[in-house]
């Protein structure tokens, strides 16, 4: 692995375990076993490892925002739950630790408006499949509020778990929380198997993480 993939590796680890703010570059350099002034070589300041780590973040969004509605709307749903778990897993400081950082990545704050566009219609798609197959009692013209709702629980879910001073750590269950809680939007009028199936992907899904 090159140094810098190496280095990048293992910021995003710190960062996610200890958050943006608490991780030094002294910590990190340490972390890697390497001078300081090595570490400075490929990265000057935190900031550029916050530029960097943007766009692996986007390359992630971007598959993510690529998943689209198959045959089986439930399982297309659990599919997209899977990659969004993912992405807050892989990219935790990132959803939850932006008071530490302030302005986003240069990457992020230039297309972070067409991804919660996108991330809007990709739900509205998937919500709108699930009533087309009779799983989902809702009313179409209401599908797009409902996913604006549903983005703005997920984006800002390990966030708010931050701010009431709730652990956000691995192993937590903070993921797994922040998905259940968008599900309670619309789990009350979901076909009762195809609800039980999504409670249960859920579930699975954090059980396969844990085990990885």
């Amino acid at each position: 692995m090159k140094t810098r993939d190496r280095i990048l590796g293992a910021a995003q680890a710190l960062f996610n375990q200890q958050g943006y703010g608490a991780v030094t570059t002294a910590m990190l350099a340490q972390h890697c076993g390497m001078a300081e002034g090595n570490l400075w070589y490929h990265f000057k300041t935190r900031r550029a490892l916050l530029d960097a780590l943007g766009e692996r973040f986007a390359a992630a969004i971007e598959r993510r925002l690529a998943l689209s509605v198959g045959s089986d709307p439930v399982a297309d749903y659990t599919r997209l739950l899977e990659a969004i778990m993912a992405e807050f897993r892989q990219f935790r400081f990132l959803y939850r630790d932006q008071p530490s950082y302030g302005e986003h990545a240069a990457v992020i704050a230039r297309t972070a408006p067409d991804w919660i566009a996108r991330t809007y219609a990709q739900l509205e798609a998937h919500l709108g499949a699930l009533v087309d197959a009779g799983l989902l009692d809702w009313p179409p013209e209401r599908l797009h509020d409902l996913a604006v709702n549903a983005t703005i629980i997920l984006r800002y879910g390990l966030e708010h778990f931050r701010e009431l001073g709730e652990p956000t750590g691995q192993g937590t269950g903070a993921v797994r929380r922040t998905l259940e809680r968008h599900l309670t939007l619309f789990e009350y009028r979901l076909e009762s198997r195809a609800a039980a199936r999504l409670v249960a992907a859920i579930a699975a899904l954090e059980d396969a993480a844990l085990a990885a």
